[in-house]
């Protein structure tokens, strides 16, 4: 983690209306650098190594009120504990390896947000659609066709 949050990251918490704090900075941040899908504990973990003391509940306000901003999305495939990512501004979906549980983004699956058009909608207003896709990623296939 680096030793400043960026000034992206400060602005960012300003223009959504919220305090900025080194909790929800050290978090934003650890959102944006590195691997793209954490769980509160390696957000946690990421922001305890960059603050020093910083308590579990801490991280876990900052995470929700990120999420509430708009700066930050939880998403918690099945089986799956929650994960955080800061990719936000578009309606993105995912793919999850049933073997490794690895996860990676997938663009919209076609058109513009909210990308699908249910059968019926029951008098709903659609502005969202939230797909994961199940399979087996290439590691696990390549390591399955090694062992058999």
């Amino acid at each position: 983690m680096h030793s400043a949050a960026p000034s992206s990251e400060r602005h960012d918490l300003e223009a959504a209306g919220l305090r900025v704090t080194a909790q929800r900075l050290a978090a934003l941040e650890a959102l944006r650098v590195g691997r793209v899908h954490l769980t509160a504990d390696q957000v946690f973990d990421e922001v305890h190594a960059h603050l020093g003391t910083v308590s579990t509940q801490a991280v876990y306000d900052a995470l929700a009120t990120l999420c509430a901003a708009g700066l930050a999305r939880r998403i918690q495939p099945a089986k799956s504990p929650a994960l955080f990512e800061a990719r936000v501004a578009d309606n993105h979906h995912h793919v999850v390896c049933r073997s490794c549980a690895a996860i990676a983004d997938v663009d919209c699956a076609v058109g513009s947000a909210p990308c699908l058009e249910p059968s019926a909608a029951d008098g709903f207003t659609i502005d969202e659609a939230e797909v994961i896709y199940w399979g087996t990623c290439s590691s696990c296939q390549d390591l399955a066709a090694a062992t058999s």
